[in-house]
């Protein structure tokens, strides 16, 4: 084989658009595209199926776009560092390209083994970044400017041409019943793909998200109105350079129409810089699992240690947790989203933060196994957005107002005539609108009227809302208030915050005036500085 061989590392980046590694690597030589069915990720408790069904398509249309490019995707199942070794022995390479990964510990470490191996072997490595995280960064200020320039660089093409290394051995494609998963019990899971993703775009941005900015909030309407891509950012068959770009040009395209004296509905430009907005959020919130990878297992404020784990431990702990993950807690809101979570793989912002809510403050269970568990049924699970939303919605960042969502007010205003909780709550079909957010709240007569008798059809509420409460407010706060919390808090604040929030900005100024301006003087308490993050997920 020819030493100026170069190997395409294909991992969550399953396009041939916006490709920097693979258009660099076949201006070099001959190249094998690789993509690896890893073991350790497969049996991960964060791995679902679905998430192997996705893939499986996606390689699919990758396979035949690098055929068409003269290419050929080849497929091992193995670690990747075996993988690797065993595809030297057969065809000697120097160079591996691949872009850069945030992903969960395992690949993290994973990484850090070819790092190694490369290192030993003499293959260089080249990395590309595909978003917007910044490796080994030293501070947050002036992330954004930076965010700003690299998205406005050039989207890619794909190469004109690629010359193949020559036949090599394939394992195939292979989906979840191929790798021992089992099929895919997410039967209205989206289909994976670099032609599927531009096409949900493209549908979002010219016809879908005329709603965005008002629809997103409800799981009724933001089935629609959101904007869906986020399984195709997760897994690279769209680059966020790609959807910003995708963006930025129907907002000027409207705005074109607009002065030519065209009629345009106002909602476009509200919802679609809310849309904007929200993609430079998407790698914040990536960004600060890049900068401190223990918090995919530990709190962020320390302080916080101690707060759920004994219960969560405990065997009440463990029927609370059963309840929630099942979707028989007994509040028909938070039963719906989890069951609409498990059979598509995908529930709105809101309802996603209602859940992680619910389990921490109503429950008490500490976030990590219900964020692992919810990581194993969202499609779109992305281990820094995931794991930071995971802490904030459950209070153990120091730096975020804490939401105790009541799920009775979210399904009147949410689900306000009760479609999305009779679908995925088929007991409570006949249930009276009345009652639907609280079915406790029935006589016997319109029990057996409805044909739902609590206790026997649908569960009781596992936990009494007001009493729940009251006592997460007062745990919290008991903690929120010791001066070594508030000392962490500071650290996290300064590592981790935006600097583009009107909070951040005030406070800054606040402490110019005072003479303040070391970053150690930040009070995360500040009542502008608890408005700084924004209830987001991927």
């Amino acid at each position: 084989m020819d030493p100026s061989t170069q190997v395409v590392w294909f991992k969550r980046d399953l396009r041939v658009r916006d490709h920097a590694p693979l258009l660099e690597a076949a201006a070099n030589g001959p190249v094998i595209c690789l993509y690896v069915y890893e073991p350790s990720l497969l049996r991960s408790a964060e791995w679902d199926a679905s998430h192997s069904q996705f893939i499986a398509e996606s390689l699919q249309e990758l396979s035949e776009r690098l055929a068409s490019l003269g290419g050929r995707l080849i497929t091992r199942l193995g670690e990747a560092v075996e993988v690797l070794e065993r595809l030297r022995q057969e065809s000697p390479f120097q160079s591996l390209w691949s872009h850069e990964e945030t992903g969960n510990d395992i690949t993290f470490q994973r990484d850090r083994a070819v790092a190694g191996w490369c290192r030993a072997r003499g293959v260089i490595w080249t990395q590309f970044r595909q978003d917007g995280v910044v490796r080994r960064l030293d501070t947050r200020d002036g992330w954004s400017e930076r965010w700003d320039r690299t998205m406005s660089n050039p989207v890619l093409p794909p190469p004109l041409r690629i010359a193949s290394a020559g036949p090599l051995a394939s394992d195939g494609i292979l989906g979840p019943v191929q790798l021992d998963l089992g099929a895919s019990a997410k039967t209205e899971a989206q289909r994976g793909g670099e032609g599927e993703g531009r096409w949900t775009l493209a549908r979002f941005l010219e016809v879908r998200a005329l709603d965005y900015r008002r629809g997103m909030s409800s799981p009724v309407t933001g089935w629609d109105s959101c904007s869906r891509i986020s399984p195709y950012l997760t897994w690279g068959c769209l680059s966020m350079r790609s959807v910003h770009h995708a963006w930025r040009e129907r907002l000027a395209t409207l705005a074109a129409e607009r002065s030519a004296g065209l009629p345009v509905d106002r909602r476009w430009f509200d919802s679609l810089r809310s849309f904007g907005s929200r993609l430079r959020w998407h790698c914040h919130f990536m960004q600060k699992l890049e900068d401190e990878p223990r918090i995919e297992f530990e709190n962020f404020v320390r302080t916080f240690d101690g707060l759920r784990e004994s219960f969560t431990e405990s065997d009440e702990g463990r029927r609370q947790f059963e309840a929630w993950c099942t979707g028989r807690t007994g509040y028909p809101m938070v039963d719906a989203s989890m069951r609409c979570a498990q059979a598509t793989g995908w529930l709105n912002f809101r309802m996603r933060a209602m859940l992680m809510s619910f389990a921490s403050h109503h429950l008490g269970l500490h976030w990590r196994p219900t964020a692992v568990f919810l990581a194993r049924h969202f499609l779109d699970f992305e281990a820094g957005i995931h794991f930071s939303q995971a802490q904030m919605q459950s209070g153990t960042t120091g730096i975020n107002t804490v939401r105790i969502y009541s799920p009775a007010k979210q399904a009147i205003d949410q689900d306000p005539d009760g479609v999305f909780i009779r679908r995925w709550v088929p007991e409570l079909a006949r249930v009276p609108l009345a009652h639907l957010a609280r079915p406790e709240t029935m006589s016997m007569s319109v029990q057996d009227h409805s044909g739902c008798v609590l206790d026997r059809d649908y569960p009781r509420p596992v936990v009494d809302h007001a009493t729940a409460y009251r006592q997460a407010r007062e745990r919290l706060q008991s903690i929120r208030s010791l001066s070594s919390t508030r000392s962490e808090a500071r650290r996290v604040l300064v590592r981790h915050g935006s600097r583009k929030g009107a909070g951040f900005r005030f406070l800054r100024s606040e402490l110019e005036k005072r003479g303040l301006t070391g970053r150690d003087r930040i009070d995360p308490t500040a009542s502008a500085v608890r408005q700084l993050e924004m209830p987001m997920w991927s």
